[in-house]
């Protein structure tokens, strides 16, 4: 798994990635995140899943990450 945009602090935490295709597996849906880590990206079939932080899902589910969109590796 890709993690993109970490800022460099420490406490290192389980995020949960919420949204995108319904392929992505569950193992997938979950990112390693630094505190002031803003965007996650996987790798996931010639593409990558793009997720931002989402602090209004904190409450329910620790720090969360919502699906925003889908790149293609280029060739």
């Amino acid at each position: 798994m890709s993690i993109s945009e970490a800022r460099p602090e420490s406490e290192a935490t389980i995020a949960a990635l919420i949204g995108g295709p319904e392929s992505l597996p569950e193992q997938q849906r979950r990112a390693v995140v630094t505190p002031g880590q803003l965007k996650v990206k996987v790798p996931h079939y010639g593409g990558y899943e793009h997720f931002e932080r989402d602090d209004s899902l904190a409450d329910d589910l620790g720090v969360a990450f919502r699906w925003t969109g889908r790149t293609r590796v280029a060739e």
